[in-house]
């Protein structure tokens, strides 16, 4: 098992998980497109179960799993270095490490 974690963690093993979550109540899923300046449109996955709020949210090559945090308004997300903050259409997605560190978003809209 620790050859298996090593190897993973080297980048010379497919590894992959699956996160179950047993729901009881209300349950919300909204799937979002948003674009940001300077890169391509992505989809958010908003999952809304309380007393979890996850958005997962495609940074770079990867899937990331963004937990709700609080805000002084709007909805504040959480992953490692990344935040993405949504306030109605608007969004921003912010990388702690980075120069600049965030870029502008707005919530794309299908109807005309």
């Amino acid at each position: 098992m620790e050859a298996l974690a090593a190897a993973a963690m080297m980048g010379s093993a497919d590894v992959s998980a699956q996160v179950v979550l047993q729901l009881q109540g209300n349950f919300e899923r909204n799937i979002v497109q948003y674009q940001c300046e300077g890169l391509d449109p992505f989809t958010v996955d908003f999952i809304n179960a309380e007393p979890n709020f996850l958005a997962v949210i495609p940074v770079g090559p990867r899937k990331m799993v963004f937990v709700n945090v609080m805000s002084a308004s709007g909805a504040k997300y959480v992953a490692g270095q990344f935040e993405f903050w949504t306030k109605g259409s608007e969004a921003t997605l912010t990388d702690l490490q980075a120069t600049p560190p965030s870029v502008e978003c707005t919530e794309v809209s299908e109807t005309p």
